[in-house]
């Protein structure tokens, strides 16, 4: 049984705190839900906690013992272990291989790969991924049985402390309802859990309190069976207005975006919709039902093995990346840390980076040339940034996603792809990206939004489409939509009550 207490934890940048007398105790056996919105000081409590920055001032314990540490490596020797939210996988190599990077059995100077391949599938099978081949290259399979190879690679190292920052954001339902029955067995044998999520709906499910962070400062922990839905967005943020989707016009009469019967096997078949000038349309679906690979072909990162996709009403022949991004179309991808963003170059940098050709169409470029893109973007997405110049590593979630949206934007595109728009930022991250979809929509841009996380669908889009085993299956307008009744579409495929 694991005690963690906290004496006075801060962690100060200059003049900014990031983290300010932080003083808790997390008790064993037990699941604990950090919340707070993106920049409250969450992440530097946990880099703090897994050996990655050290604290300004304040202490540490672990069973009444004072933690020091100087590496990510001496916490888990520590049995502190951290799931980050952002894959630390390498793609090339098998799953086992990644589970135990840095510690392969040997025999002799050799690797003793039946010991590694043995040793991964029992692990595998204890967590219930019994699915995952441990000689399977990562880099193969879904995002979120990547998400579950990085839990098996956390459990490998014994964890008394295990740290799961977002560990759902990727996963379909059966694979959340695998992940909370080994958090169940875990709370079981005594390991202290501090589970961070921006999805509150999963809380009362899995964590016993909620301790909530905003603006550096330690707001206050209570039990799950007091932490409301109200309780919690107190917590986080103080009063919330009500959302409220602006009403606007959507021009019908010419479609911005026309597709006909395309295909891309074993994904989808038969799919075809029109998108409409200022319309924000979701795509539905369960992980595996197809949406991703469909937002790739229309953009030309894949080649349809049939069907046709016109853009305001001329057909785009042997799609490609260059012609899609010619055409008008931008692509927000659902992992903005591998493909969205180069995160060692500077958000100036990254906001350039895809409309460098309407910044500078000569080819040559300088800082005062991008520096009037660069300041457009920042101050109308409301971008929270110090120095454009700092790497875009130091933003954080949200502020991220804005930058990638500002990057398109930069390109002045007429159609917008999002996949998984709402991904690992917090509500009010997530209503401020809303609003900029909106903006864009009222301006006659026209948007497609994809989302595991129905309630964004809800929330956000004008009509829903629902993509069930690669076929559209239902439509729904988005009058007072509940998310029950998507979700049920998305899972069985019935049209019960979709618009015709």
């Amino acid at each position: 049984m694991s005690n963690l207490h906290f004496e006075g934890l801060t962690k100060h940048y200059g003049a900014v705190k990031a983290l300010d007398q932080f003083t808790h105790k997390f008790e064993s056996g037990q699941v604990h839900a950090l919340i707070g919105k993106n920049g409250s000081g969450k992440s530097t409590f946990i880099k703090m906690l897994a050996g990655a920055i050290q604290p300004t001032e304040g202490q540490m314990f672990l069973d009444g013992r004072k933690l020091e540490f100087q590496s990510p490596g001496e916490a888990n020797s520590a049995g502190i272990v951290t799931v980050h939210q952002e894959l630390s996988l390498v793609p090339g190599l098998s799953v086992a291989e990644n589970i135990y990077l840095g510690r392969l059995p040997k025999r002799g100077l050799l690797v003793n790969w039946k010991q590694l391949y043995d040793d991964s599938r029992s692990l595998l099978a204890e967590i219930g991924a019994e699915m995952i081949d441990p000689r399977a290259t990562t880099g193969d399979l879904s995002i979120g049985r990547q998400q579950i190879v990085e839990i098996a690679k956390a459990m490998s190292l014994s964890p008394k402390i295990l740290l799961l920052d977002e560990p759902t954001s990727a996963l379909a339902h059966a694979e959340v309802g695998q992940l909370f029955a080994l958090v169940d067995r875990l709370r079981t044998s005594g390991v202290t859990i501090i589970y961070i999520s921006h999805r509150l709906a999963e809380l009362p499910r899995i964590a016993d309190t909620v301790t909530a962070i905003r603006d550096g400062t330690l707001i206050g922990s209570v039990a799950i069976d007091k932490a409301s839905p109200k309780v919690i967005l107190d917590m986080m943020f103080g009063e919330l207005p009500p959302l409220q989707r602006p009403t606007r016009h959507i021009d019908k009469t010419h479609s911005a975006l026309s597709v006909r019967d395309l295909e891309l096997a074993p994904f989808f078949k038969g799919v075809s919709f029109d998108l409409h000038h200022g319309e924000v349309l979701g795509i539905a679906g369960m992980l595996g039902s197809g949406r991703t690979e469909l937002l790739h072909t229309i953009f030309g990162a894949r080649r349809a093995d049939a069907g046709r996709i016109a853009v305001k009403g001329n057909t785009v022949s042997n799609p490609s990346i260059a012609t899609m991004k010619a055409a008008g179309i931008g692509y927000a991808s659902e992992d903005r840390k591998a493909s969205g963003l180069v995160q060692s170059a500077a958000s100036h940098a990254n906001l350039c980076r895809v409309g460098q050709k309407r910044i500078a169409p000569s080819g040559w470029t300088n800082l005062a040339l991008e520096r009037p893109f660069v300041d457009k973007q920042v101050a109308g997405l409301h971008i929270k940034i110090g120095d454009p110049m700092a790497p875009v590593s130091s933003l954080s979630g949200g502020n991220q996603q804005k930058i990638v949206v500002g990057g398109l934007l930069n390109n002045e595109p007429d159609i917008l792809l999002f996949d998984e728009p709402g991904r690992g930022v917090d509500v009010q991250a997530k209503r401020q990206i809303y609003e900029i979809i909106w903006d864009m929509a009222a301006r006659g841009l026209a948007c497609i939004v994809v989302s595991t996380e129905l309630e964004d669908l809800t929330d956000c889009c004008d009509r829903v489409l629902v993509l069930h085993e690669g076929r559209l299956s239902a439509e729904f307008l988005n009058e007072d939509l509940d998310p029950k009744s998507l979700y049920a579409a998305c899972m069985t495929g019935d049209d019960t009550g979709a618009a015709a």
